[in-house]
């Protein structure tokens, strides 16, 4: 069924989030037209403003709207550990379940040479000049625990180490509470090589 254009043209927007296919596109649209047309009016100017306002941050490339995040800004953070991670929200999870009060410093993405995403599309030459600078004295790797999160957490381990900063990967294995019969068998197995003493 062929819809008024304008209609069309707002689910074809919806579905460039992630996730969002076709059905869940119309029900978004549907709803917003029938039901909510203040909410979408204000979903429509936040966007708006967001993408105006919204950029990244010159020394960790964290979603920002001035030249420094607050995490980079602040004197409380310590300049000298600093954490790797490929997405703004793996900043927030890190902020929001553990007590790292060091900086970051966003990839978004990782090494895919498939997709094109080299180490300039990540950045790696603004972290190079980091480490080169010394300031940094640890790097912890908090890419993903799949096979391009690993080659990212190896290449960017080679260049701290070329520079003279060590680098640490977080631990990936069975979760707290976890129940070893319920355990993937590439979870279990990266749990049992990553194992440590007691």
């Amino acid at each position: 069924m062929a819809f008024a254009p304008a209609l069309d043209a707002l689910i074809d927007a919806f579905r460039v989030l992630p996730g969002v296919g076709q059905k869940t596109a119309q029900r978004m649209a549907f709803h917003l037209l029938q039901s909510e047309r203040q909410g979408g009016q204000r979903l429509a100017q936040a966007l708006g403003e967001a993408l105006e306002r919204i950029g990244h941050c010159r020394q960790c490339r964290m979603f920002a709207e001035d030249e420094l995040c607050d995490i980079c800004r602040s004197s409380r953070r310590d300049a000298r550990v600093l954490c790797v991670v490929e997405s703004p929200a793996d900043v927030l999870a890190v902020e929001q379940n553990t007590d790292f009060r060091g900086r970051y410093f966003v990839l978004m993405g990782h090494l895919s040479p498939i997709d094109g995403i080299g180490p300039e599309e990540l950045g790696l030459d603004q972290l190079r000049e980091r480490l080169r600078d010394g300031e940094v004295k640890e790097l912890i790797l908090a890419t993903g625990a799949t096979v391009e999160g690993d080659a990212t957490a190896s290449y960017i381990g080679d260049l701290a180490a070329r520079h003279g900063a060590s680098a640490t990967r977080i631990a990936h294995g069975v979760p707290v509470g976890g129940e070893l019969e319920y355990v993937d068998a590439g979870t279990l197995a990266q749990a049992f090589s990553g194992r440590r003493q007691l």
